[in-house]
């Protein structure tokens, strides 16, 4: 029988506010058992790069990445994120490491070719996680905090949607863990009406995802996020619960079938 592991991604909007941070570092770091957490930046990339007069372009809730907003992902996502949750958890008595895809190889891409005519620029499509190479690391102690970026192999960063590291890395460590996949954000799941909070869709399969994006129910940022979800589950992830920042103890939230 596999060992458990969890792991959860936190995104942008929760890294921005420092008390449902805390909680959620506080809650993370009580977890029991293996663990790793995989996190965004982009409300804190889009504020960096405009004080720097680097307009921001989003196209269906990924964001165009040319050469400047590289640069730009590369620091926020990589160092000031990444290196200040890896400080918090470490006062936390959580062992944590932070990784991009670059490092001991753990999760190679390839530059995003155009899309329905789209130039995504230094956008990374994911071809392979080294759930071994983590593996090791989990087995040693080590807690990974992923941030969203990949390398192509040939020395280039690329710049990779945060859910999608999530999910990949998910669906690497299943080999390996029984994987439960925990994307915490600042609504109680995926919502039937945005403008209800408690409009909570229990549960939702492929076919109900296919549904709601044809009416218009599930659209933007969230699309990728299910999109990510089912290949998990497709990949022989155990679970995949969408929720609160200050619910990921997987008791409330979607479940994605």
């Amino acid at each position: 029988m596999k060992e458990k592991l969890t792991i959860v991604k936190v995104g942008g909007a929760i890294v921005e506010d420092e008390a449902q941070l805390s909680q959620l570092l506080k809650d993370f770091s009580a977890i029991e058992g293996k663990k790793v957490l995989v996190h965004g930046g982009g409300r804190k990339a889009t504020k960096v790069a405009e004080s720097l007069g680097i307009e921001s372009k989003m196209v269906n809730g990924r964001r165009i990445t040319d050469a400047d907003m590289l640069n730009v992902v590369t620091m926020v996502y990589g160092g000031l994120v990444n290196k200040n949750l890896v400080a918090r958890l470490q006062a936390s008595g959580v062992n944590a490491l932070g990784l991009t895809g670059a490092d001991m190889d753990v999760i190679r891409s390839h530059k995003r070719p155009l899309k329905d005519g789209i130039d995504f620029g230094f956008v990374g499509d994911v071809d392979k996680a080294n759930g071994q190479m983590l593996s090791k690391l989990i087995e040693e102690g080590i807690t990974p905090v992923m941030a969203p970026l990949t390398h192509d192999g040939q020395g280039n960063i690329l710049n990779t949607n945060a859910d999608t590291i999530a999910s990949e890395t998910a669906k690497a460590l299943a080999g390996f863990y029984d994987v439960t996949l925990i994307f915490s954000f600042e609504k109680k799941g995926v919502l039937r009406n945005p403008d209800d909070d408690d409009s909570v869709i229990p549960t939702i399969t492929r076919a109900d995802f296919i549904k709601y994006k044809d009416d218009g129910t599930i659209s933007g940022g969230m699309l990728p996020k299910i999109e990510n979800a089912l290949a998990a589950i497709d990949a022989g992830v155990k679970e995949v619960i969408i929720t609160l920042a200050t619910a990921i103890d997987g008791k409330a939230g979607t479940i994605i079938k």
